[in-house]
């Protein structure tokens, strides 16, 4: 499970927002007691329409709290950005994951990302979060965004990535209609022949409330049984922002599953 940690002033679905860095680090903290394995921490909203932040602004907002989460818990700690600048920072400061929507956008994140040893998250968006929900169109959204992991792989492990260290994630809302993300999540064992951990962001998500009526203050019903559903279809890291819930609703995935008692 990985939890959500966005320390920005404009979050789209955060009710309580994180700008403050001790609310921020406490709700860290407070992620990682209820079962979260990750902390994702993004300084750079990335809803629709979402201007860019500057680099220094991106470093003030992240890097302090990294540094208090990495010496106050034992979890693994993500930084979502698309900088290199970002990216070097964090894993310097503590992070151990660059969860980038660009998938190695920025020319000199895979090198960063190999000196350090860290491990990336390739997420697929068509176009930017200025421009990727005006009119996405595809011929095959299932293949061709597999097509475009086949390629962003091969660029990380050219780059001397391993390939132990990637996950993708097909970027749910990034550039897709209602209809793209419902085949996407109902068709994700797809993505399995890609042969990397799948990370599903859906918590939230404004196809759930194009779903459900439901705002997004009120879609933590529709967001846990989107998840459920993906893990049945080989979903590995789920990226959420409530976290207590959904590891309540993952353990009784697994037991069903597995047909035995998950313990802590």
């Amino acid at each position: 499970m990985m939890g959500v940690l966005n320390v920005t002033p404009d979050s789209f679905s955060d009710d309580v927002h994180f700008f403050d860095h001790t609310a921020a680090i406490a709700r860290g903290v407070e992620m990682t007691e209820q079962g979260a394995a990750i902390i994702d921490v993004g300084g750079e909203s990335t809803r629709p329409g979402a201007e860019p932040v500057p680099l220094d602004e991106e470093i003030r907002r992240v890097i302090p709290v990294i540094e208090a989460l990495a010496e106050t818990t034992q979890c693994l700690l993500s930084v979502d950005t698309t900088k290199a600048a970002v990216a070097d920072a964090a894993l310097q400061a503590g992070a151990h994951i660059v969860n980038d929507i660009t998938a190695l956008g920025d020319p000199e994140m895979a090198e960063v990302i190999k000196h350090h040893g860290a491990g990336v998250v390739l997420m697929h968006m068509q176009g930017t979060p200025q421009t990727m929900q005006k009119n996405p169109m595809y011929s095959d959204v299932v293949g061709e965004i597999r097509e475009f992991f086949y390629e962003r792989i091969n660029v990380a492990l050219d780059a001397g990535i391993d390939r132990h260290c990637i996950a993708i994630d097909p970027g749910i809302g990034f550039g897709k209609t209602v209809m793209h993300n419902v085949r996407l999540v109902s068709e994700l064992d797809a993505f399995k022949e890609v042969r990397c951990p799948i990370m599903m962001g859906l918590s939230h998500k404004s196809f759930l409330g194009a779903l459900t009526g439901r705002t997004v203050y009120d879609r933590l019903l529709p967001s846990l049984g989107a998840l459920a559903f993906a893990i049945t279809r080989g979903a590995h890291i789920l990226r959420v922002h409530d976290v207590k819930e959904s590891c309540e609703m993952a353990r009784l995935i697994a037991i069903l599953q597995y047909g035995q008692v998950v313990t802590e």
